[in-house]
């Protein structure tokens, strides 16, 4: 029981949340755990892009483990500790790309999960659900407020209201993932994913993830004038140079960070 992260190849880091008998679901422990990982991918420059995924075949992330947060007293001051065990969809600002594989069912906080990352393969027997609403409570950590801002409204407040699943096909259908796929052919898919992605210039995609995630809050006008300054730093970058020159002779950049 744990959350494992891996490095492969490439810069490449794979998160797999390891609690497959208890549906891949989150105590304290856990969340403390996985907000240790997504540090890590933030902070580690040998880290290009991440991959999260959960163990075994059946679910992807049940959320939080229920009956181990039921009567758990927490101080209110905890409220105001905005920065404590910050995790992707609670708003760490981690601007290297996150792939979801979802290798079986979508539900509540791994849900929430995903709709913080930047593309989502999926295995085609997943199913995909926030029903919070059907336990008296609602879809914190993003649910209430990434859906309506990735789907049309009235298949968001849907989903929200009335909490029952969508399969992959649908969520393909609505844009929710980018890729449906057989079970076996998952983490393939991802890693050949995460690949094209690492493979790019690294500060560029970074510059890409931030401007377009803060483009979604700011007007056009500053929208445009950020993408500006971002530019001409970028241009004075080896890895600008790099590009150009690659370009000319043909080849495969290769992109260093700098």
């Amino acid at each position: 029981m744990s959350i494992d992260l891996d490095l492969l190849d490439g810069g490449i880091a794979v998160i797999t949340i390891n609690r497959p008998e208890k549906r891949n679901a989150l105590d304290a422990e856990h969340y403390q755990a996985l907000s240790d990982a997504w540090t890590r991918v933030r902070d580690d420059d040998a880290i290009r892009v991440a991959i999260v995924t959960g163990a075994g075949d059946r679910v992807f992330s049940a959320g939080a483990d229920l009956k181990s947060w039921i009567g758990r007293k927490v101080p209110l001051s905890d409220l105001w500790q905005t920065q404590k065990g910050m995790l992707l969809n609670r708003g760490l600002q981690v601007y290297k790309p996150v792939i979801a594989a979802i290798n079986g069912h979508c539900l509540a906080g791994g849900m929430t999960l995903m709709l913080a990352t930047d593309l989502r393969v999926t295995a085609d027997h997943a199913t995909f659900a926030l029903s919070e609403v059907k336990r008296g409570i609602i879809p914190a950590n993003g649910g209430t407020q990434r859906l309506p801002a990735q789907l049309p409204h009235a298949i968001a407040m849907e989903m929200l209201l009335i909490g029952d699943a969508i399969d992959a096909q649908k969520a393909a259908h609505w844009g929710l993932v980018n890729r449906v796929v057989p079970a076996e052919k998952l983490m393939e898919t991802a890693v050949e994913m995460a690949r094209r992605v690492a493979d790019n210039a690294p500060l560029a995609v970074q510059a890409i993830k931030e401007l377009a995630l803060h483009g979604q809050q700011e007007s056009l006008a500053a929208g445009l004038r950020f993408e500006q300054l971002i530019q001409n730093i970028l241009q004075r970058t080896e890895d600008a140079a790099e590009g150009r020159l690659a370009f000319g002779e043909k080849r495969p950049p290769r992109f260093t960070g700098n």
